[in-house]
């Protein structure tokens, strides 16, 4: 369940993943053989959040192949400004693997360098090989979430309120920094 959980929210930004996996850890904490549990948690998480990446980049390529995936890619070319399309991309060719890791980690940030791979027109090869550290990271970060509120409290449930809180704090402060940054 886990799995198909992460692939689809991998596909759809809009579930939270990341509350997901804490939540698996803080349940896998509490069982009878917790270090085999939590390193399935990890692996299955990981594994998914890679097949969900790897199937939406590939859907993005094909759709910038289509009939009309041109006029996708020439009117999305437009709204970016040129400025941080060209810092995206020079990012991306100095440091691959480390942005797409970033991004993943960033809630938020994974759909605007996958946007920018697209338009660099990185290969789904080389974008699979940056893509593999950045999911081992993120599985690891919000296991490590899960893994906290599983030992600070002794009743599962109470691990699981925490690691969701924690999660969800973790998803608001980037918006909210965002509009402090701009308030004046």
């Amino acid at each position: 369940m886990l799995f198909a959980l992460v692939v689809l929210g991998a596909l759809v930004p809009v579930v939270p993943t990341g509350a997901l996996v804490s939540t698996a850890a803080v349940v896998a904490l509490h069982q009878s053989v917790p270090a085999l549990s939590l390193v399935v948690v990890f692996l299955v998480a990981a594994a998914a959040a890679f097949t969900g990446d790897l199937a939406l980049y590939w859907l993005g390529v094909r759709g910038v192949r289509s009939e009309h995936g041109s006029k996708w890619l020439d009117a999305l070319r437009k709204r970016a400004p040129d400025q941080r399309l060209e810092q995206a991309q020079r990012k991306l060719e100095e440091h691959r693997s480390k942005v797409l890791t970033l991004s993943r980690l960033v809630p938020a940030g994974r759909i605007p360098v996958m946007l920018a791979c697209l338009l660099a027109k990185m290969p789904i090869g080389r974008f699979a090989r940056g893509d593999v550290p950045a999911c081992l990271a993120w599985a690891a970060a919000y296991q490590l979430i899960g893994v906290l509120g599983g030992t600070l409290f002794a009743r599962p449930w109470e691990g699981v309120a925490a690691a969701i809180a924690v999660t969800l704090l973790v998803s608001a402060v980037p918006p909210l920094w965002r509009r402090v940054r701009r308030a004046p």
